[in-house]
């Protein structure tokens, strides 16, 4: 490391800051219990205030961050730190994220969080409150955990000479760094939006390449040999292949006369043929047809 030139990164110490109100929080429980970890997004979460020096004074910065994929998915950042700050976070989140309801917003004690306004706010969005107690940092160690790295990692590295200045680069770091590019080890070295986004995505993508692999499918020159094999002993010219996919039991047979019909299948079973060819095998085939089955219940 000495010939290479790195500079360590040393945390500094941590301090007690928060105002508790203890008459208004004697009543929340702790939800969490340290246990920062959820089965979704959407399900638990995680808030919590710092503040950043600049040569113009402190700015104030408010997250909210789901615990599943440890994104900041609501933050916010003021000049004062009133109750405006927090609520304005957890909008934020409600409105970049989804919120499950009985969802559970952890803090700590601090006053802005035990306000009527901010609790009015939870309870509308369908969350429960959850509080750790006053001074205990573990008992809200993600957020303390993000504070850490924004800090350590990039703000007493730089001296803000405003608070524009520090608001600019703040929001960088969140939604160009933290979010997107900076990798987890609780996450398997993923980052937060790869898992977060990527928890609905196998099932979509795999339905959409299902679909994709039908339209190749459809398109090959097998296909349309069989297409036209079927046309021709069925007697239906002009009726459309995927239409006829759809309605192969019941086509017109001119071997029983002009309008005939019949509910089994051609007597040469072309039909059960170009139903089985018709169906792309393969994973994807297997899910979307789970997936049909639930939707149809």
């Amino acid at each position: 490391m000495r010939a290479e030139g790195p500079i360590a990164c040393q945390p500094r110490p941590f301090r007690v800051t928060t105002e508790a109100d203890e008459a208004a929080a004697k009543d929340m429980p702790d939800l969490v219990g340290r246990d920062f970890t959820a089965e979704r997004p959407g399900a638990r979460f995680v808030g919590d205030i710092t503040y950043i020096h600049t040569w113009a004074g402190f700015i104030y910065l408010a997250t909210v961050i789901d615990c599943y994929s440890k994104k900041v998915v609501g933050w916010s950042i003021a000049d004062q730190m009133r109750t405006e700050l927090v609520t304005t976070a957890l909008r934020n989140a409600a409105a970049t994220s989804v919120i499950e309801p009985g969802a559970v917003f952890h803090s700590d004690r601090g006053s802005v969080y035990t306000s009527a306004e901010y609790r009015t706010l939870v309870t509308d969005l369908g969350m429960h409150s959850s509080m750790g107690r006053t001074g205990v940092c573990w008992d809200n160690a993600m957020s303390e955990s993000f504070f850490s790295a924004l800090k350590n990692e990039h703000v007493y590295r730089i001296v803000y000479a405003t608070k524009a200045q520090a608001r600019r680069d703040v929001i960088a770091y969140i939604e160009g760094f933290y979010n997107s590019r900076r990798r987890h080890s609780a996450l398997g070295y993923k980052r937060p939006n790869e898992v977060h986004y990527g928890y609905t995505q196998p099932e979509t993508a795999a339905y959409e390449s299902h679909q994709s692999a039908v339209r190749n499918h459809r398109s090959s020159p097998e296909w349309e040999s069989m297409s036209m094999l079927v046309r021709f002993r069925c007697g239906v010219p002009g009726l459309r292949l995927n239409d006829w996919v759809s309605r192969c039991r019941r086509v017109t047979r001119p071997s029983r006369g002009l309008g005939a019909t019949s509910d089994r299948g051609c007597p040469d079973r072309s039909c059960d043929r170009l139903r089985t060819f018709s169906r792309p095998t393969g994973p994807t085939s297997d899910l979307v047809r789970s997936r049909s089955t639930r939707v149809s219940k």
